[in-house]
């Protein structure tokens, strides 16, 4: 099996209601809040190292995470943060993963035109003159992955990191048959 290397985890939850982001833009110390340019407030985190944006609904975006947990690390620091500062918070908020990104390098190089038929017109883009990848959408699990002449892939759109490891195995199995990879010795 090849390595999968996750680089970011995107999740969602709701910590309020009608935040007031100015009091919470001068409260903490790392947040940054240009309503011109951006509706929320951009909360920094050192560790783990991710950004949440913050909305005035009470709605929170956490992006940046390497895996789940830190994901939950970070909204429960935004959270204790807040409720410290005196801002009525849901001090438990069901977090709900919106997308995981992660690469994979197959250790080979790929012809990208004979992949494209291979795997299937249908489930395919590849438009070289455009943009330099293939684009392969499985249906199960939902997740689009991006194939280079390197071997490189990055997968995006998978909610769990088992969606992602059975995108991989699913897609490594396909090429292997189709003898366009060698199997690892």
């Amino acid at each position: 099996m090849v390595e999968i290397s996750i680089e970011n985890v995107v999740a969602t939850a709701s910590i309020g209601q009608d935040l007031d982001l100015k009091a919470i833009t001068t409260a903490l110390e790392d947040a940054e809040y240009e309503p011109k340019q951006f509706p929320g407030v951009v909360y920094r985190l050192k560790k783990p190292k991710t950004a949440t944006l913050i909305f005035r609904s009470g709605k929170v975006v956490c992006t940046g995470a390497k895996n789940i947990e830190d994901v939950h690390t970070a909204v429960k620091t935004v959270v204790k943060t807040l409720a410290k500062m005196g801002i009525q918070v849901n001090k438990n908020p069901s977090i709900v993963v919106q997308n995981i990104v992660a690469t994979v390098n197959l250790n080979t190089e790929l012809n990208l035109e004979t992949t494209a038929i291979t795997l299937g017109l249908d489930n395919v883009e590849y438009e070289p003159e455009v943009f330099p990848g293939l684009v392969y959408r499985l249906s199960e699990p939902k997740v689009v992955m991006l194939l280079f002449t390197s071997g490189k892939i990055v997968c995006t759109g998978g909610k769990t990191v088992e969606n992602i490891k059975e995108a991989v195995q699913k897609l490594n199995q396909e090429l292997t048959t189709a003898g366009l990879i060698k199997r690892a010795r």
